[in-house]
């Protein structure tokens, strides 16, 4: 409930009755609407107050705060995820009105929790899904030229273990993994001599041999912000903190209604995008009230972050006994990222957590490559994420497609519902989306992300270039702005002369004026947008400077 008698002041108001019998009252002047809220009672005179449906044509004018607005998007979607963001970005870049609402923060769920690699996926051929892989290989180079701030080439090393598959079985698929997708930048398959490269050293004696082969890293949450901020500065309309709670649907519109930082809102679209990832069926069914004989099954991915466990930067592939594979990233300098699991999950898809069972799990089979074991109390962080795959019929989660399903429901004004996906696809994905409702006019292959406009393997020379420009910036800490926000770093720093010009100093090199331009920007609200989404920096500060973080984030405006 929203009580704004004070702030509406007596001047004029409209009561819009909803279907679920709430009341929303809203001040105007002339056309316009000035403040809205929820059951709220007020003193009228009853000649200036005016009574009508919301389902019938408001006479309102889009503008923010309203209740509802006449102005119908061409596409309006739930979810602000990778998908739903690669969507958006895509549909706003071709010309199309976009608005895009989530119930919580950008990446909030499954897309900040994945492996964060742009990868073909090895494994894959095992189930022979062959044009998922093929497009995943073509989409890496593709995507490592258009946002080289937040992805970078890494060398795998796969360890041959005699007691799994065999080295003839490893070469075939790393044969068809250098030439299903073609490659222009990224070195091809060679065979290693564990004994000897350098690789080798972290791992037991008995690993005497190897495979080296190319994939990408991203920053997964980044990824999904910085569609976000293109789509918005193409003309979508971004809508963060903001909840589906209802859509009616018409022949040629839906009448979507929104429950957010300004209150209730209506608003109206040409086309549904559905991309609501691990609530895909709760949203068809019991928000949109639409049958489906469509199935999705919910798979938890867990991850774990340990101590840094070998001193060089390149990451393992490690199969697993049960016929799993997980990966041993660098992650953030000084730290190993491991995972994942594969899991079915039961129970609400917004809290997930990575279990001791899944913990323990990881370590075990990470110890039984690495000369020095690790255990639990090596673990600083762990986090989980629930992938909404298409229900395939397949008998485990490992084996469960991680292709994507496009569904286009046209009983009515077009519903669009995203199953499925992987990171590495999320562009194609858009264009196929746009596809299925019939725009073909493809852009997004060769336009960078904001902060990426400069060369694949030019970071070095942004880094150089930004300390020349700021001398007061360290190294690591130009890196870290280079590897964030690519030229953007620029925008946050702005004419700042010496390090005290920035701000408060939280720690780790986070100052006030990064949480300003994170802000302002990147529709940061909250520390945890701030230390886990938008950047990793609480794996570096202690619960203090957490807290300090997380109160200026609340109280500064």
């Amino acid at each position: 409930m929203v009580d704004i008698s004070e702030q509406l002041g007596g001047v004029a108001y409209d009561y819009l009755n909803t279907p679920t019998g709430e009341r929303i009252v809203v001040e105007t002047k002339g056309d316009d609407v000035v403040a809205a809220g929820t059951n709220v009672t007020v003193d009228f005179a009853p000649a200036t107050a005016m009574f009508f449906d919301v389902t019938s044509e408001a006479r309102l004018r889009q503008s923010e705060g309203n209740p509802m607005t006449d102005n119908t998007v061409d596409l309006f979607i739930i979810g602000g995820g990778v998908n739903g963001c690669g969507i958006a970005r895509d549909a706003a870049g071709r010309g199309l009105s976009v608005t895009l609402a989530e119930m919580g923060d950008l990446a909030q769920a499954t897309s900040s929790a994945s492996s964060k690699l742009f990868h073909g996926g090895l494994r894959y051929l095992e189930y022979y899904e062959f044009r998922l892989v093929r497009e995943a290989l073509k989409e890496r180079e593709v995507l490592l030229e258009a946002m080289p701030h937040i992805s970078w080439p890494m060398r795998f090393i796969l360890p041959h273990h005699k007691g799994l598959r065999p080295s003839w079985l490893l070469r075939v698929g790393l044969f068809m993994y250098d030439h299903l997708g073609g490659r222009k930048i990224l070195p091809a398959t060679r065979t290693l001599d564990m004994r000897t490269h350098a690789t080798g050293k972290a791992l037991k004696p008995i690993f005497t041999a190897g495979f080296e082969y190319s994939d990408c890293w991203v920053q997964d949450a980044r990824l999904v912000v910085l569609n976000a901020v293109d789509a918005q500065r193409r003309g979508a309309q971004i809508m963060t903190r903001t909840k589906v709670t209802g859509a009616t649907r018409h022949a040629d519109h839906w009448q979507v209604t929104v429950e957010g930082p300004n209150g209730p809102e209506i608003h109206r679209a040409k086309v549904l995008i559905n991309a609501a990832g691990p609530w895909i069926a709760d949203m068809i069914t019991d928000t949109l009230g639409i049958a489906s004989t469509e199935g999705v099954r919910l798979v938890r991915g867990s991850h774990i972050v340990t101590r840094k466990l070998f001193d060089h930067d390149q990451p393992y592939i490690l199969q697993g006994t049960d016929n799993r594979v997980i990966f041993a990233i660098p992650f953030e300098g000084d730290f190993t990222l491991i995972g994942t699991t594969d899991q079915d999950h039961e129970g609400d898809p917004g809290n997930p957590e990575c279990s001791d069972d899944e913990a323990q799990y990881l370590c075990d089979l990470i110890s039984e490559y690495m000369a020095d074991p690790v255990t639990m109390d090596d673990i600083v962080w762990r986090y989980s994420g629930v992938r909404p795959l298409y229900d395939d019929g397949a008998s485990s989660a490992t084996e469960a497609t991680r292709d994507y399903v496009l569904s286009l429901n046209d009983d009515g004004a077009p519903l669009l519902n995203i199953f499925g996906g992987k990171i590495t696809t999320y562009r194609r994905l858009a264009e196929a989306a746009l596809a299925k409702l019939g725009h073909d006019d493809i852009w997004t292959a060769g336009a960078p992300l904001p902060g990426g406009d400069f060369a694949w393997d030019g970071a070095p020379a942004l880094i150089a270039s930004l300390q020349a420009e700021y001398p007061f910036l360290t190294e690591s800490w130009a890196d870290r702005l280079v590897h964030t926000y690519g030229t953007c770093a620029r925008d946050l720093l702005r004419d700042a002369q010496d390090a005290d010009a920035l701000g408060t100093d939280f720690g780790a090199t986070l100052t006030a004026a990064e949480l300003t331009y994170l802000r302002d920007h990147e529709y940061a609200r909250t520390g945890e947008d701030v230390l886990w989404r938008r950047t990793k920096l609480g794996l570096r500060l202690d619960d203090a400077q957490r807290a300090a973080v997380a109160a200026w984030m609340e109280d500064t405006p």
